[in-house]
């Protein structure tokens, strides 16, 4: 009989984003607001060395500006609207649609915060994204980031409410010289031959495979968990999806409705 994990994680990806504009406040408060346990947010590097929460290497998907944002100071980007894009019709009868949540670059700082204040714990998964032309520095100024708000280790005996994570191994075995003791996360689309045992690189202890390495091969998730690692499925919307990585006993379920996903699984 295969095995069911009775709780496993909703990790709303780039906050509700099937709700909200992905990666702005108002996303992640929708979040927090719907019940996710924790967060997913992608972090870049401006030019001026300011860490924000932006999925595209450019900007033009995600908002009415253009360009790479890379080579952008945060001030360019705070005159960029990151929000109507997503508006439909419906959005300009809301009341208490607030503009500036909606609408902003999201910096990480400003999403650390958030996580704090709020009245319960909620655990936060951060990817940085390769190739950049920073390279090392993005993974450098996330730990110090997170060391300012003191989430790059555990305290008091208490796990950290940060996980890191990446497609990169070389990114991941930065941010393990730099923040050793948080959980690192090794996000995949194809599972690497070497790893398909369950195995994982040294120092990581959870996979991140797509539903689709999940749909073709659900035995997956059991080796990793046979091998002493964890399993966290990205990006889980459709019902059928969400009952398969339930069913194949997945630690965490990462998607853009994390409402819907609590609804399903009962909570």
């Amino acid at each position: 009989m295969v095995a069911v994990t009775a709780h496993p994680l909703v990790v709303a990806h780039r906050g509700a984003s099937e709700t909200a504009p992905e990666h702005t406040l108002a996303a992640y408060r929708q979040a927090i607001e719907d019940g996710a346990d924790g967060l997913e947010a992608d972090v870049r590097l401006t030019a001026d060395g300011h860490l924000v929460c932006v999925h595209d290497r450019r900007i033009e998907r995600t908002s009415n500006g253009s360009g790479v944002l890379s080579t952008m100071a945060l001030s360019d980007l705070e005159g960029v609207d990151f929000g109507s894009w997503k508006d439909t019709w419906d959005d300009y009868d809301e009341p208490d649609l607030d503009d500036a949540d909606r609408r902003s670059v999201l910096t990480f700082e400003r999403l650390l915060q958030l996580v704090l204040a709020a009245d319960r714990r909620i655990e936060l998964f951060v990817e940085t994204k390769h190739p950049t032309r920073y390279g090392g520095l993005v993974e450098r100024r996330l730990v110090e980031s997170l060391r300012q708000f003191d989430l790059d280790r555990p305290t008091d005996g208490v796990p950290s409410q940060v996980s890191l994570m990446s497609f990169s191994e070389v990114a991941l075995r930065r941010m393990r010289r730099m923040a050793a003791e948080l959980p690192l996360v090794y996000l995949m689309e194809r599972v690497p031959v070497i790893y398909r045992s369950g195995a994982l690189p040294r120092g990581i202890s959870v996979a991140g495979p797509s539903i689709e390495v999940v749909r073709r091969h659900p035995s997956y998730v059991q080796r990793v968990h046979a091998a002493g690692g964890r399993v966290f499925v990205w990006t889980v919307d459709d019902p059928a999806d969400v009952d398969l990585v339930h069913r194949v006993g997945a630690d965490a379920v990462i998607t853009n409705r994390p409402a819907r996903v609590l609804q399903q699984l009962g909570r």
